[in-house]
Order: C-alpha cells, then sequence, then structure tokens
C-alpha cells in the first residue's frame, strides 16, 4: 500500500499511525507509478492522531523530532520513506535507535540527516547577499533541501539590526528577517532594486577574486571538492563557465 500525505509533519505523524503495522507501507508526498494491482490512500492530518504519535515516539527518544524535522527537509529520493522506516524502528524497539548502526533504517537516516546538516553548514559560507536600494540584504539560493529557514539564524547573528531575505528561488519561498524577527513566506519571484553601487562591489569582489588567485596551482577538481559547482550560480566571482580540470 502506498500511503500519500501532504509533506507536512502533522501529515506524516498521522499517516506513521495509519501505516505502521502494514509490511509493504510505503510513504510519500510526490507522485508515483502504482505497480500493478498496488493499492492507494491519501491521508489527511489529523491533529490529534499527530499529537498523539509525536507524544508516543518522544517517550521513546526526547530528541527524536529533531530528526524528523530534518528528514522531511531532505531533497533525497524517497526522504519520507526512510523516515518511516527509522521511525517505525524507533517504536519498536521503544528506545533510541540513532546509534544503532548495524540497523539499515538506521544507517540511511544518518545518511539523509549528514546530508541536509552538511549543506546547512556549506551555505552558512556560501550565502551571497546583495545590497537592496532600500538597505535591505538579499540572497537568491537554491538548496538541495528545504533550509532556507534554518539559515536565517545563523545570518542574523552575524548581521544584527540588518533586514534581509534568504529566497529559496526552486521552493518559490523565502526566510524574511525584519532585523530582529524571522518568518517564512512564499516568494515566487522577486523583482530587486539594487543599490545604484551594488554591480561596482560585486566588480571589485572579482578583481579581488582573480588577484589572489594563482593561475600556476589552479586545482579545479580540489576547488570543486570545497565548493561545488551547483552553488556557483549565485557567487559574483564563480558565475561564469566551470574552470578546466587540471
Amino acid at each position: 500500500m502506498i500511503y500519500f500525505f501532504d509533506g507536512s509533519k502533522q501529515a506524516f505523524l498521522t499517516a506513521f499511525l495509519t501505516a505502521y503495522r502494514d509490511g509493504d507501507a510505503f510513504l510519500t508526498s510526490t507522485s508515483q507509478q502504482l505497480a500493478l494491482g498496488q493499492q492507494s490512500v491519501f491521508v489527511v492530518a489529523d491533529a490529534m492522531r499527530a499529537s498523539r504519535a509525536e507524544a508516543r515516539l518522544r517517550s521513546f527518544d526526547p530528541h527524536c523530532m529533531k530528526d524528523l524535522d530534518l528528514l522531511l527537509r531532505s531533497g533525497d529520493k524517497g526522504h519520507e520513506q526512510v523516515a518511516f522506516r527509522y521511525f517505525r524502528l524507533l517504536a519498536t524497539r521503544k528506545v533510541p535507535v540513532r546509534n544503532m548502526y548495524a540497523e539499515d533504517e538506521v544507517m540511511q537516516a544518518t545518511e539523509y540527516l549528514r546530508r541536509v546538516s552538511q549543506e546547512i553548514h556549506h551555505l552558512h559560507g556560501f550565502v551571497h547577499f546583495m545590497e537592496c536600494a532600500s538597505g535591505a540584504l538579499y540572497a537568491p539560493v537554491s538548496p538541495d533541501h528545504d533550509i532556507c529557514d534554518l539559515l536565517a539564524p545563523h545570518f542574523r547573528a552575524r548581521l544584527p539590526g540588518f533586514s534581509f531575505v534568504i529566497h529559496d528561488v526552486a521552493r518559490q519561498k523565502a526566510a524574511v528577517c525584519d532585523g530582529t524577527n524571522l518568518f517564512v513566506a512564499p516568494l515566487a519571484g522577486a523583482d530587486v532594486l539594487l543599490k545604484a553601487d551594488e554591480g561596482d562591489w560585486q566588480t571589485l569582489w572579482r578583481r579581488y577574486y582573480s588577484a589572489v588567485n594563482i593561475p600556476s596551482r589552479k586545482r579545479s577538481k580540489q576547488m570543486r571538492g570545497y565548493l561545488p559547482v551547483r552553488y556557483w550560480k549565485f557567487m559574483p566571482e564563480l558565475n561564469r563557465p566551470d574552470p578546466e580540470d587540471d
């Protein structure tokens, strides 16, 4: 049986209760091709059932909801089924399972969690803001995972008092800081009016990057390892064709 849900935490927990005893259960929020004879059901979020499931899971592992939040943010294929298998193991063992690496469910979940956490860490250094005419800062991003709101607290601490927007252009949403408060809002597109000298600053940044670069020591493969190419399109110093391999 395939259990479809809307991707939210409440709907996942409701689907988890519904599918828990189904040995062939597959949970997903994306369209799937049904096999011949395979059945499906759409599970609607139920606040009471979800709350009951959360309380029960927390009784086994007080920190498990943090894991669930990150797993549901994953952009990797099958992440919701990975979360389901992990939490079904937790409910079966009735003790924290995150260190049970001999279990396939734990190994898979750990890898998915690592990827999400690693991208958050990467983007703390890779997000490039542009200054708008209003004085606010704007940064477009296109992360693999749904993490723009998790990036915002880091930049609020680094940029106290500044208003900024971190725009996930792929998911059409944004994390917004008004200088103090953080919130998430839908944002399909952004017609950004940049400050008059923003282009000059980007040009200076490119010149600095070129000046410190040592052509004879170019290590393109190593560079791509430290700074994945998928982030380059929003970085002015790297927004150009991929450098040739060594």
